[in-house]
């Protein structure tokens, strides 16, 4: 699979920073509406106090409704584990469930143990899961719609194809970030200048956060904590649209 590199360190970077962090930094970019690029309510994460997980989307659908018709139904596991293996960084497993409403759980223990033998830095997927406490003791981050006690007739139909997630398309080789606040999608070509103005956002918005700490606030200070914030945010913005990625000639 050929995917857009993202320096290794760049990724570490990334997982310093919480998922609401990067949606701002993001919308600073004005390369996307800011109701788009982020998967919603429905997508949550299993593991809440796990840290940031950030990885390459390796897709796949996904259903149990039904026996299958032939063919050995895991076969595509081991095309996920060549997959992850062959990655340039860690991956993130994403699973559309095409049962609706789901079935059956989408994983389990043996499965989360196999993605992150081969370098997984965590799943998602619009159905369920289960075995919730030992794939806990991995610390293997996953964001699923629900949890189902059985696999029912698991099948992993395709892989590496556009999926639908949460209310987002993804396809194979997107930058995705998540954690207990849900996941977003960063646009591969973005991704160090988003780690780069991360710190920068926080430092606008500390301005801000130590004022209201400080135990000394009027209205008039709390305006004026406010303007510096928002002026250090506009003037980030406008360096972030001046980004290569962004410029393209008329």
């Amino acid at each position: 699979m050929t995917v857009p590199l993202v320096d290794p360190q760049v990724i570490e970077q990334l997982r310093a920073f919480d998922t609401p962090t990067v949606c701002n930094v993001l919308e600073l970019f004005d390369v996307r509406p800011r109701t788009a690029g982020y998967m919603d309510g429905r997508i949550r994460a299993c593991f809440p106090k796990l840290p940031p997980m950030v990885g390459y989307a390796v897709t796949a659908t996904f259903r149990a409704g039904d026996p299958p018709r032939s063919g050995d139904v895991y076969s595509n596991l081991v095309e996920q584990a060549r997959l992850l293996h062959e990655l340039p960084g860690p991956g993130v497993i994403v699973f559309q469930d095409l049962d609706d409403p789901p079935v059956a759980a989408t994983f389990g223990e043996v499965m989360c143990t196999t993605y992150q033998a081969f370098g997984a830095a965590g799943l998602i997927t619009s159905g369920a899961g289960r075995d919730l406490d030992q794939v806990e003791a991995l610390n293997f981050p996953c964001f699923t719609a629900g949890t189902i006690a059985s696999h029912g007739y698991c099948q992993i139909v395709q892989v590496q194809i556009p999926v639908r997630v949460g209310g987002v398309t993804v396809y194979p080789g997107d930058l995705l970030h998540g954690d207990r606040n849900g996941v977003t999608t960063i646009p591969n070509e973005l991704a160090a200048a988003v780690a780069e103005a991360c710190p920068k956002f926080m430092a606008a918005e500390a301005i801000v956060l130590d004022y209201l700490r400080s135990g000394n606030c009027t209205p008039l200070g709390f305006e004026e904590a406010r303007a510096e914030c928002q002026t250090m945010i506009k003037k980030l913005g406008e360096q972030l649209r001046q980004h290569p990625a962004l410029c393209r000639d008329g």
